[in-house]
């Protein structure tokens, strides 16, 4: 059965935890490489994308907190009772997908990170096979012995990691203040030199703060703290904005770090190049500071797609069953045998992917990410304008349609242009 007791209000991060943990599982190696490539590139003058990215994740991640706490359905169960069975197939199709590729990208770039730290005196390519295959197996075991609890334990201590070694390396290489305060307060394409390149950068930044399907996540992780009601509501805002105001202060952070440096080379060796860079600019602290954070940001992304992403599958299963709404609010899906299935498959089936290059793993799920936020938006914009089935007291106001709006066509730009790339 789901936690039904109410967390200790001395417990800071555990009433934080749920938006904190979305926040940071949405935070992997691309998007890392992204802003490092867009700081490189245009400076710390789209600055500002980092933040607007976090206000399009934290609109989206309310809306879907929101239905739940109104209608005691995950969005999941929403699509099947209100949008038909049809939209959930769909889905269930794009999710074996996602998660395929998804895997394959964290476990490729958890084998770089520990490959960073320490290769065993052997070829990059086979120290990333063992790191990548290590950390997997290693994610598989902690989310299938600890559950939700250790879980949230072993995450507040990778999310302290990540944070706290990226910050201090863009602290220390001592950036432009004004020039990021300008770029905060007085939005532009940077300083390229060709106003496509600028875009470009500009809508990688915006489309990389938060996560995609793992937004989902959200609704199961604030079942486990059993939050009901308008209170719940109150208490999800709240956690949303600490979580992607910590993501966007990252993002801008990562953007600050590849502003100081010359970034030539693509893929997986984009990591090893910053690291080694800072090494120039701050001394050999420069370099393990780096390393250190994006190890604890890639781990956290895959303890988070590892302990999140079988709840959607279970949740499938449940409702193809038969089950009720208030059975399923019941049962403890980690627990149950199509959750540890699907934990099991998605900790190994993506191994087949590991020697594939970072580069083309990441543009196969840019392009699914880039596809599924748009459909998000629009299902979030229909359900939740339905007095009917939501309430008055739970409606989308004005302000959260607009910026579904601009979500849901921003998205889409992305998704288009993202898909032409793959095409070509």
């Amino acid at each position: 059965m789901m936690a039904e007791s109410t967390p200790s209000k001395s417990s800071l991060f555990h009433r934080l935890a749920p938006g904190i943990l979305i926040a940071a599982t949405g935070v992997g190696a691309g998007d890392l490489i992204t802003a490092s490539l867009a700081g490189s590139a245009v400076g710390v003058g789209i600055a500002w994308a980092a933040v607007a990215g976090g206000v399009f994740k934290w609109t989206m991640n309310e809306g879907l907190a929101r239905w739940q706490l109104a209608t005691g359905t995950t969005l999941l169960e929403g699509w099947n009772d209100r949008l038909g069975a049809t939209v959930r197939w769909v889905f269930f199709c794009y999710l074996m997908v996602w998660s395929l590729f998804t895997g394959a990208a964290l476990i490729s770039a958890c084998g770089i990170a520990g490959a960073g730290i320490y290769d065993f005196g052997l070829e990059p390519s086979q120290a990333k096979l063992i790191w990548g295959v290590f950390h997997s197996l290693v994610g598989l075991a902690l989310v299938w012995i600890g559950g939700f609890a250790l879980f949230e334990k072993l995450m507040s201590v990778c999310i302290a990691v990540m944070f706290c070694a990226v910050m201090v390396t863009a602290i220390s290489i001592k950036p432009d203040w004004s020039a990021i305060g300008s770029a905060l307060l007085n939005p532009t394409f940077g300083n390229a030199n060709e106003t496509k390149e600028s875009i470009k950068h500009v809508l990688g930044v915006l489309g990389g703060v938060g996560g995609s399907v793992t937004l989902l996540s959200y609704g199961y992780w604030i079942r486990e703290t059993n939050r009901k009601g308008i209170e719940g509501v109150r208490a999800c805002r709240l956690d949303l904005a600490v979580g992607y105001g910590m993501t966007s202060l990252f993002g801008v952070a990562m953007l600050v770090i590849g502003s100081r440096l010359e970034v030539t080379k693509s893929g997986e060796d984009i990591v090893i190049q910053l690291a080694a860079q800072l090494e120039g600019v701050m001394g050999a602290a420069g370099t393990w500071l780096f390393l250190i954070g994006f190890w604890g940001a890639v781990f956290s992304s895959l303890l988070g797609v590892w302990q999140s992403i079988p709840y959607l599958f279970a949740d499938f299963m449940l409702i193809r069953s038969g089950a009720s709404a208030d059975e399923r609010r019941k049962i403890d899906y980690t627990k149950t045998k199509p959750y540890r299935i699907f934990l099991v498959a998605l900790a190994i089936v993506p191994m087949v992917m590991i020697n594939h290059s970072l580069r083309d793993v990441q543009i196969y799920y840019a392009v699914l990410a880039a596809l599924f936020m748009p459909f998000l938006a629009a299902t979030l914009l229909i359900m939740n304008n339905r007095t009917a089935w939501v309430g008055r007291k739970y409606r989308n106001g004005l302000l959260t349609n607009a910026i579904l709006i601009i979500t849901l066509l921003f998205f889409g730009y992305v998704g288009y242009l993202k898909f032409i790339e793959f095409l070509a």
